[in-house]
């Protein structure tokens, strides 16, 4: 059988085991995935100055505040998605182009205090991969990434993750560089 084929797909739905995470690991707070200090720039700061921090610090996110620090009020996210859909696309040049003509403005955020189970919503509904966490004024505390949440959850079922046989394993598919 195909991986293309439909009945694989139908067969996978049918033979995939049920799997139960314990409640707590949802309700847990967002404190316990990553907590990198997140880059904040003005929406002055050019692309080209966002994205160079982006690949020095190989994060996929930058955030923006009114003053470039975590001492403002969050206003606006840039991402690596946005580089591609608003600055590449549209044949800009990074050099010139301000952050506030391609960022996203006012974005979704969490509070500090919300569960993983928030940030899982936003990812899931949102089709967000970055998340940003806000304190009870709205100032940037950290950023949730996707790759965040699957280290905590492989943190949280090491044996299940880590212990797989060979041909399951993480060299099985290393053809390509990144993605």
């Amino acid at each position: 059988m195909d991986v293309g084929d439909d009945a694989y797909f139908e067969e996978a739905k049918v033979s995939k085991p049920a799997h139960r995470f314990d409640e707590g690991l949802l309700q847990a707070p967002t404190s316990v995935l990553s907590r990198r200090i997140p880059m904040v720039f003005t929406e002055g700061d050019t692309v080209r100055t966002a994205v160079r921090a982006m690949q020095a610090e190989h994060r996929g996110v930058v955030l923006i505040s009114e003053d470039g620090t975590r001492q403002t009020p969050l206003i606006g996210i840039f991402t690596e998605r946005d580089v591609l859909l608003r600055v590449v696309e549209r044949g800009v040049d990074p050099s010139t182009i301000c952050l506030r003509e391609v960022m996203v403005k006012s974005p979704e955020s969490l509070p500090h205090t919300a569960p993983v189970a928030s940030v899982l919503n936003k990812m899931s509904v949102g089709g967000f991969r970055h998340v940003p966490i806000v304190d009870n004024r709205g100032r940037p505390v950290f950023v949730v990434a996707m790759r965040d949440v699957v280290e905590y959850l492989v943190d949280s079922f090491p044996t299940q993750v880590l212990n797989l046989p060979p041909e399951d394993g993480p060299d099985r598919y290393r053809t390509r560089d990144g993605a």
